[in-house]
């Protein structure tokens, strides 16, 4: 009669060459290497939302006024854009990172504070450009109200 060897678990054998497990081990994110940012802010009436991305446009970092802790109408205040742009850039801290574009979209009051509070972070700022989207007399109005 045979006799029936038991099975040894999994995580004690070692993994096939050329297995999927032995691929990437840890995150992605941790292994790049970012020497040129792009700082996207879209300021917008009601709240400001700051987005770190490299050249290609993979988003590092990301960080709004509502995820700092602002509620309602205290969204649209400047001091909530500045903590949001200070929090975005926060997770940077990286020494071989040279230089970042700043690109500003909105008619929003958190504009100037957040531009003011990137350029106090010590990031070396190459260019700054708004990129609000301005209508080529767009669309066309709703009718005259008759009352």
């Amino acid at each position: 009669m045979a006799k029936l060897i038991p099975k040894r678990p999994r995580f004690l054998t070692r993994p096939r060459f050329g297995s999927r497990r032995n691929k990437r081990i840890g995150s992605r994110k941790t292994g790049l290497r970012i020497r040129k940012i792009v700082i996207h802010v879209q300021a917008s009436l009601n709240n400001t939302i700051v987005t770190v991305t490299d050249i290609r446009g993979r988003v590092i970092s990301c960080s709004s006024a509502g995820t700092c802790g602002f509620k309602g109408p205290r969204k649209g205040t400047p001091f909530a854009a500045q903590t949001a742009a200070i929090n975005a850039i926060r997770t940077l801290a990286n020494p071989n990172m040279q230089q970042a574009e700043v690109l500003i979209k909105g008619p929003g009051p958190g504009r100037d504070a957040a531009l003011r509070a990137i350029c106090q972070s010590g990031i070396l700022l190459s260019f700054i450009r708004d990129v609000t989207p301005m209508p080529h007399n767009g669309c066309r109005p709703p009718k005259r109200r008759r009352v």
